[in-house]
């Protein structure tokens, strides 16, 4: 079939053409907006789970979502060398613009900016690279704000300034986080003590992150409490009704159909997996002579998405790793069997090694995100199917 009209959409991030199987996130996120406009304090929001289930793009909806509500929000992705200062400076600058054309007072925006530009300020220690580097706030710094160089406590002070400019006018300020779980210690624990502050005043700004299956954990090792501070949600694969829709409504769009067998052997293929299901959706549709799709067309487009996926979605991952890390993963792929958590000790033993001996290998690759330790004493692939991969590819 044609091509062009080819409706799926493999992508990091990419929005697949039909958003199936997140309504349950996406209602229960219209309910804490709604709380928050009408003054009641509500939990910020944490989005969990493997790479390729959709997190992403789930993310990106919810913003979507409180910006059609006339919210101000902005979005930062984490990286494990990065602090947080000049990045969530930049997504607040960005959320406060979304507002402060309805806003009565200029001067109290300004006031605010000026806050936050010197929040920014304080990214950098070093006094020569500070005055060299400027945050694109065109108002003077303000000081004795959110400048002290505590995280924590500028944090608390910057986010309860931005509720307040958005209170103002009676709208909410959204902050999205994605691969939270790279944030380093301080950063996390400011974020902790910052949404506890705002959920006991009932202020109207929340933080939706979304991270790795172990984002739950990182944000319990740096507050007790954020067990109960945030609303967790674990995004999953899709199940079949879901995963059908995702391959039926897009194709209904352009005039096709999938028969019934086709839609069986597309989700034994994907395996509920949202990225997967683009991928094989993608390569079907292009190796299809025509309508319907039959399960003959899935099966011989099969190895093309297989192949895309061997060298997009896992080799490149693969390719990252150091020879002491392949060499620890492939131990955990023979070990995993269905893909699970594996115990640490089990790995050490199949590679006849101390424990302690792999420590620099496994840290290493939680670092990289391949591997994020699921529970005390255990560790999974980040990447569904990882494990089949190095079974199937490597030695």
């Amino acid at each position: 079939m044609d091509p062009v009209r080819n409706p799926y959409a493999p992508g990091a991030g990419q929005r697949p053409p039909e958003l199936a199987g997140r309504g349950k996130q996406l209602d229960a996120f219209d309910i804490v907006c709604e709380r928050i406009a009408r003054g009641r304090p509500e939990r910020s929001v944490m989005l969990t789970g493997l790479r390729g289930v959709g997190k992403t793009v789930l993310l990106n909806q919810l913003r979507s979502a409180a910006g059609a509500r006339g919210w101000g929000t902005g979005k930062i992705e984490a990286r494990p060398d990065q602090e947080l200062r000049r990045p969530l400076s930049s997504a607040l600058h960005m959320a406060v613009r979304a507002i402060a054309k309805t806003h009565r007072s200029t001067e109290r925006v300004d006031d605010f900016l000026g806050i936050l530009k010197a929040f920014a300020l304080r990214a950098t220690a070093d006094k020569g690279m500070r005055e060299r580097w400027q945050p694109g706030i065109d108002v003077p710094a303000v000081t004795g704000r959110a400048d002290s160089g505590d995280i924590e406590i500028d944090l608390v002070e910057l986010l309860t300034e931005a509720a307040g400019l958005a209170a103002d006018i009676g709208v909410g300020i959204a902050v999205f986080i994605d691969e939270m779980q790279d944030l380093g210690p301080a950063d996390i624990s400011a974020i902790c003590g910052a949404c506890h502050e705002l959920s006991q005043d009932a202020a109207p700004l929340i933080v939706v992150g979304a991270g790795l299956p172990h984002l739950p954990a990182v944000l319990s090792a740096s507050k007790s409490y954020s067990e109960r501070l945030f609303s967790y949600h674990r995004i999953d694969r899709l199940d079949r009704e879901s995963a059908d829709q995702a391959l039926i409504a897009p194709a209904e769009r352009e005039e096709v159909k999938f028969s019934d067998e086709a839609l069986a052997a597309l989700y034994r293929k994907a395996d509920g997996y949202p990225y997967f299901v683009q991928a094989y959706g993608k390569a079907t549709w292009d190796q299809a002579p025509g309508s319907p799709i039959t399960a003959e067309d899935v099966e011989v487009a099969a190895p093309t998405a297989e192949e895309e996926l061997a060298v997009g979605f896992f080799g490149s991952r693969y390719e990252r790793a150091t020879p002491a890390e392949r060499e620890y993963m492939r131990a955990m792929a023979d070990l995993a069997g269905d893909d699970g958590p594996v115990a640490t000790a089990a790995v050490a033993a199949e590679l006849g090694r101390k424990p302690a001996s792999l420590s620099p290998a496994r840290d290493g690759l939680i670092k990289k995100g391949l591997i994020y330790s699921a529970e005390r004493g255990t560790i999974g692939f980040t990447v569904p199917h990882f494990g089949r991969y190095l079974r199937t590819v490597t030695t």
